[in-house]
């Protein structure tokens, strides 16, 4: 069965993004800081610590769950669906299926556990590849994913920066304890802190 996994990108101080989100600024005012150690200014400096971060990650990914909003500011950016892997967006307009270049866009209004459920089907499909997770992107979505008690993993890439200012992942998530057992902790480069937690059920 395909682990559910919020995987995300955070500054010190708690935010995976920057304030006034836009279209201009789909991360927000300073949120680009935050993605820096993927996608540094000089396409080839990408530390290779970090590299090996990414392959992971992407080799990981069987399916995607993410917010309308995450949906409605990214696909400009992307022009393709997020990661290569069917992506289900929750959202409260139905729309048809639309088809990308890698994978497609599903859009599901019967709610997170929907959204999730199929999903995790999705990446099923994938399992002859290797194991394969859900991955959920959007702050909103996740804290969605964190209240539903859905989430089997975390995994926080700490920014080495504090943005002051912005969208928090944790906020909104409920007022019960989630229990955490770390199972990675990657600090070869100075620029991030990649960290894996697993959630204990």
């Amino acid at each position: 069965m395909a682990q559910v996994v919020l995987s995300f990108s955070m500054s010190l101080d708690g935010f995976v993004a920057g304030p006034d989100i836009s279209m201009e600024n789909a991360m927000g005012v300073g949120g680009d800081r935050l993605h820096e150690w993927m996608f540094p200014p000089a396409p080839d400096a990408v530390r290779p610590e970090d590299g090996a971060m990414i392959d992971k990650l992407m080799k990981s990914v069987g399916a995607v769950v993410l917010g309308r909003r995450t949906y409605d500011l990214g696909l400009q950016h992307w022009n393709d669906t997020p990661f290569p892997a069917p992506s289900f967006v929750l959202t409260h307009r139905p729309e048809p299926e639309q088809q990308m270049k890698s994978a497609s866009f599903q859009f599901v209004t019967q709610g997170i556990e929907a959204a999730v459920t199929a999903a995790k089907a999705a990446a099923g499909d994938k399992a002859a590849a290797g194991d394969k997770a859900v991955i959920v992107m959007g702050a909103e979505t996740g804290q969605e994913v964190l209240r539903a008690g859905l989430a089997d993993a975390l995994h926080i890439q700490v920014v080495s920066v504090l943005l002051g200012d912005g969208t928090r992942l944790f906020d909104q998530i409920g007022d019960h304890h989630i229990e955490l057992r770390r199972t990675r902790a990657v600090a070869a480069s100075p620029d991030v802190t990649h960290l894996e937690f697993d959630v204990v059920h």
